[in-house]
């Protein structure tokens, strides 16, 4: 890669992920590693909903296109020969697996991530198409939605450690800006905290791990799931996550999440930190 190449992988690692609250909070879905490094790079470029035309057909673009190569080096994935047939199956994937939606009546709806996609080993090029019946949920940001820069999940190695930066990163945002007026650079000089508390069967029923049967031990399911989320979270993003287990009797009902966005400075060593895994990949 050489540098003019470096630069512009660079600048894709700093893309915008933006989702809807309600598909980061109230759905259920058993994603790889990579098929959500996937999701987050796909919604990196989705455009604002005001600049689209709305006047053919669905208010929302739905089909988008990208370099593969550029796909797979903002991702950070390593070259084993089979680079492109990997793309493919995660692409796939994503076609063929649907996640549980609850909506705000209490019932919940299966929805898909691509409706369509298209590759082509020749031009280097993949096109995708967003299912539609997931577009509203995923394409109306005017408010209450989730955003945070590319960089922060790309190199996670634990699917759980995407899925509960989200929705600690989810909670946190919604709840701050509902209470929190000052100017962005006024908020990276002070810790803002806040607790959120989830009961322990919820939890893992939105992490899709309520039917492992090893995961029913909180031992293992803290061990597993919980701690190393907590590792990467706090090493590579711009919050830290720290948890409580809350017990009645000898059994854990709920777990309380204490989340703290971070300085300016401790988002600098978070970058550092993701610098030094990408240079292990290049």
């Amino acid at each position: 890669m050489n540098e003019d190449e470096k630069i512009a992988i660079d600048k894709s690692r700093e893309y915008i992920v933006s989702k809807s609250n309600q598909i980061v909070q109230k759905c259920r879905y058993d994603f790889s590693v990579t098929e959500q490094r996937t999701i987050a790079y796909i919604c990196s470029k989705i455009k604002p909903i005001e600049i689209l035309d709305r006047t053919k057909g669905t208010p929302f673009q739905l089909e988008y296109e990208f370099n593969i190569l550029d796909y797979v080096r903002t991702c950070g994935l390593q070259d084993n020969g089979k680079l492109y047939e990997e793309v493919k199956s995660t692409l796939k994937g994503l076609r063929d697996k649907s996640m549980w939606l609850t909506l705000p009546d209490g019932s919940e709806t299966t929805v898909g991530w691509l409706a369509k996609a298209t590759t082509n080993k020749r031009s280097g090029i993949a096109k995708i198409k967003i299912d539609e019946d997931l577009a509203p949920y995923l394409f109306d940001l005017k408010e209450k939605f989730l955003s945070y820069g590319l960089k922060n999940v790309l190199n996670m190695k634990s699917q759980y450690s995407i899925r509960i930066y989200e929705l600690m990163k989810s909670y946190h945002d919604m709840k701050i800006g509902q209470t929190d007026h000052r100017s962005k650079s006024e908020k990276l000089k002070t810790p803002q905290k806040i607790e959120w508390t989830i009961d322990l069967d919820e939890l893992k029923r939105l992490l899709m791990v309520d039917t492992i049967k090893s995961y029913s031990n909180f031992k293992d399911f803290r061990r597993y799931v919980l701690e190393k989320a907590q590792k990467e979270i706090n090493e590579l993003t711009d919050i830290s996550v720290y948890y409580e287990p809350i017990t009645k009797g000898r059994k854990t009902i709920k777990v309380k999440f204490t989340i703290v966005s971070k300085t300016g400075v401790e988002r600098l060593i978070a970058d550092a930190a993701n610098e030094e895994k990408f240079g292990e990949l290049e």
